[in-house]
């Protein structure tokens, strides 16, 4: 499941994660990723819960459609991305694609979600 979350500061985007991420959930809330990398500079704050899975049903392929038609073109919008999370994997993953992730890159611990919006604002 993805949700926006609404209580993030001003310029910046709040997804959450969970469970399994369909196509279909994906292309709901491409609209809303439109929007923002129109604005300009880009900050993102996601939160991955401890019960996310990864990709359901058309989950990778919409995942890499979104990434390739609305974020590649506008790659050097990105200002700042933080990742909140606890699962060692996602630390793991960051950890040795960030060279592949353009503005600022920072992970969180679920207990620090207040602190990654702000610094994502920031």
């Amino acid at each position: 499941m993805i949700e926006l979350l609404s209580d993030v500061p001003e310029g910046v985007i709040g997804i959450r994660v969970s469970g399994r991420l369909s196509g279909d959930e994906l292309r709901d809330v491409r609209p809303a990723i439109e929007e923002l990398v129109k604005a300009g500079e880009i900050r993102i704050v996601e939160v991955i819960e401890p019960d996310y899975e990864g990709f359901g049903p058309g989950g990778l392929v919409e995942d890499i459609k979104l990434g390739l038609g609305t974020v590649l073109p506008h790659h050097s919008a990105f200002k700042r991305i933080a990742v909140v999370s606890d699962k060692e994997w996602v630390a793991h993953t960051l950890h040795a694609l960030a060279w592949l992730v353009p503005g600022e890159l920072a992970l969180f611990g679920l207990d620090e979600l207040e602190r990654a919006k702000q610094w994502a604002a920031g």
